[in-house]
């Protein structure tokens, strides 16, 4: 079973980090990709936006969605981070530059055609390339299934780690996989 991809590709939701550079960086180049290979559109959505200029902010909530082709990141509030490339005068704007992270908080949901991962909270830091999520972490492929309460992502390795607090034999909550044998690209296991 394969939740990353191999070493040298790019983990879908490490790129929906980068999509949020369209919204509020425009001088940043457009470098958003959520959908693996695709050149469609990135299409943010939510019930409001707020643009922190002053402290390189955009901070999506409500039912806040990210859609790129047949890719999707779902969550109660995204914020959105950016280094301050120039302080903010008085009475100037800031400049803001390279993304620093993205942050999803509530019903946390990133879908592909392979892959459905759920979590309470995720955070993509740009500096140590990594996605952490937290919380129920639930990642499946098919009918394939793994649950932890954190999962950290290297993103340019591809190398996963599922953790939780629980230790020791017959202890509730320790990190669990179900695996059906035989299966390929999410299709069920065949029967004999």
């Amino acid at each position: 079973m394969k939740f990353l991809p191999s070493a040298g590709q790019r983990t879908p939701l490490s790129a929906l980090a980068l999509a949020a550079v369209l919204l509020a960086a425009p001088a940043v180049p457009a470098q958003a990709q959520l959908a693996a290979g695709s050149n469609a559109p990135v299409d943010i959505t939510a019930d409001e936006l707020e643009v922190i200029n002053a402290r390189c902010l955009a901070i999506w909530r409500g039912s806040a969605e990210a859609l790129q082709d047949n890719s999707r990141l779902r969550a109660d509030v995204l914020t959105i981070r950016y280094a301050a490339a120039r302080p903010a005068r008085t009475g100037a704007e800031a400049s803001c530059g390279e993304l620093q992270g993205l942050d999803a908080q509530g019903s946390v949901y990133y879908v592909t055609p392979a892959q459905r991962v759920r979590a309470n909270a995720a955070v993509y830091d740009a500096a140590s390339d990594t996605i952490t999520m937290t919380g129920g972490v639930v990642a499946a492929q098919g009918q394939n299934v793994l649950r932890g309460e954190r999962l950290v992502i290297q993103v340019s390795t591809g190398q996963a780690r599922m953790e939780t607090s629980a230790r020791g034999a017959g202890t509730p909550g320790r990190v669990r996989g179900v695996f059906y044998p035989n299966q390929t690209q999410g299709q069920p296991a065949a029967k004999r």
